[in-house]
């Protein structure tokens, strides 16, 4: 099993609950999952997080850390494809979904849509690692896990990817 990482597995794990100075070994024990292939992201996911005009300390970690290839490429005709339909998918819940929701979520700018397409393209091997929790009842935001339900995509914090993979630290 491949996970691929969202957003706010980095931001959250930094901010909230393994700073980069204080819980060495979470970033050691990531880093290692990187190189082997068991985690990866995407380029929409880097681009969140290299804000070109002010990187922070986990832009600046993510840089010199990760492997090359980390992040993989979302221009691919398959993933392209895939996107297709999750804009579609976006579209057609426009009876639950406020406007604005829809519009944030198929912004070109935004990780989320090409996540689940990049995972939807690979299916059989993937699990998109999230912190947003589902919740079909909210109409002001798409999140990852609704979408995720309906097209059979895995998904799991970071706590449950931990404990899948049986690793410790």
């Amino acid at each position: 099993m491949i996970y691929l990482l969202d957003s706010n597995f980095f931001i959250q794990s930094h901010r909230d609950t393994y700073p980069l100075d204080v819980v060495v070994s979470f970033w050691k024990k990531f880093k290692t999952l990187a190189i082997n292939g068991t985690l990866i992201s995407i380029d929409k996911v880097s681009q969140e997080l290299n804000p070109s005009s002010h990187p922070d300390e986990l832009a600046q970690w993510c840089c010199g850390e990760l492997p090359s290839g980390f992040f993989k490429e979302t221009d691919t005709n398959q993933v392209v494809a895939e996107y297709q339909k999750i804009m579609q998918w976006a579209v057609n819940k426009s009876n639950h979904y406020l406007p604005g929701a829809i519009t944030e979520f198929i912004s070109s700018t935004e990780a989320d849509a090409f996540l689940i397409a990049y995972a939807l393209a690979n299916k059989n091997n993937i699990t998109i690692v999230t912190h947003e929790s589902s919740n079909p009842n909210i109409k002001k935001k798409i999140k990852i896990p609704e979408v995720c339900n309906d097209f059979g995509i895995k998904f799991c914090t970071t706590i449950q990817m931990f404990r899948e993979l049986k690793e410790t630290f």
